[in-house]
């Protein structure tokens, strides 16, 4: 098998969707015997200083020529400089969670560098992984042909199943950086609007990588008088969010955009039911059967998904069942690792 080598932006071990997707697939490919190395690259990307540039061009220079170099997409639009001059002689494949073009809350001026800085670099690459299928609308414009593209989904793992608050307040779970687009202020909104004052929320995920995000989301609980029934836990550990999950009743996520949904297919594999969003794979992952989802955005819609989750406990507990059905066959990951070593095998 060809030396590979996966270049990341900050470590490997952050606590992100895609650096979960990252080290997984790692993992995984090092259990089927690929030689993968890992390069941590600075953490300003997709925003690089020019300190971070020159960090990347002398990493990337000192891999082995013919080397499959896979480069995690929060890098690989922004450096298209360097992506142009390292295709000659590496194996350039592009790992896209999102397009940085599709980011959500970016001007307009931004989103266009970003989409100009992808253009140049996809053009060079031998491969482009997504990580989800609702990435190939948003890739239209980058006119690739279909066969440099494959999709390879996350897994998850078979995890405990929740055991719920067991009586007193509702328990509802959300996981998710705060970060413009995983719909926290919608949210919360939404809960405020709420009939039931029987619910409690923790929302775990990073408080800091995003600030003004976490400011508003903090401003926000404020004004909607929530602060003895949300906590912004921040981010977990592993044993940590496992508590969080065991005590969980039900999952609640209002993002407005994601190629697949982790997080979701997380709480299923915990067989908790889902009150979201549609958008990514989570309408396929939960079904009819395991949750609500509502259009991304419509905040009334979401407040009537919520307040019947919250206020009647036969339909939690059908949800629940349809959850633990989903559970059963949830992808893992190492059928993922299986699709992204065949896919590099093939075209790396």
């Amino acid at each position: 098998m060809r030396s590979t080598v996966l270049a990341v932006p900050g470590r490997l071990d952050a606590r992100t969707g895609g650096s979960i997707y990252d080290r997984r697939i790692v993992e995984g490919l090092r259990q089927r015997g690929w030689p993968v190395d890992v390069l941590e690259l600075d953490a300003s990307f997709p925003y690089p200083t020019p300190a971070a540039l020159e960090q990347a061009a002398c990493t990337l220079a000192a891999v082995r020529t013919g080397t499959i170099a896979i480069i995690d997409s929060l890098a690989f639009g922004a450096m298209p400089d360097l992506v142009t001059r390292e295709a000659s002689r590496l194996r350039l494949v592009s790992l896209v969670h999102l397009p940085l073009a599709a980011t959500p809350g970016l001007d307009r001026e931004t989103a266009a560098r970003f989409e100009d800085g992808e253009r140049r670099a996809f053009r060079r690459a031998a491969l482009v992984v997504l990580t989800g299928k609702a990435a190939l609308p948003l890739m239209a414009s980058y006119e690739l042909t279909p066969d440099r593209v494959v999709i390879v989904e996350p897994g998850t793992d078979r995890a405990p199943l929740a055991h719920g608050s067991r009586g007193g307040h509702l328990e509802l779970l959300s996981v998710a950086t705060l970060h413009p687009g995983k719909g926290h202020e919608i949210l919360l909104a939404a809960l405020a609007a709420v009939p039931s004052r029987t619910w409690r929320l923790t929302c775990a995920g990073s408080l800091t990588r995003h600030p003004a995000t976490a400011d508003r989301v903090r401003a926000t609980v404020a004004t909607l008088g929530l602060e003895d029934r949300v906590s912004l836990a921040g981010d977990l550990d592993g044993p940590a969010l496992a508590a969080c999950y065991e005590g969980a009743d039900v999952f609640v996520l209002a993002t407005e955009r994601e190629t697949y949904g982790m997080a979701v297919a997380e709480a299923l594999a915990h067989g908790l039911s889902v009150v979201g969003t549609m958008t990514g794979a989570i309408p396929e992952l939960v079904g009819h059967d395991a949750g609500l989802l509502v259009p991304v955005g419509d905040t009334p819609a979401l407040v009537e998904a919520l307040s019947r989750v919250v206020g009647d406990a036969a339909l939690r507990a059908r949800l629940g069942e349809g959850a633990r059905r989903v559970r059963e066959r949830l992808p893992t990951w190492d059928e993922a690792a299986g699709r992204m070593a065949a896919a590099l095998a093939t075209y790396g």
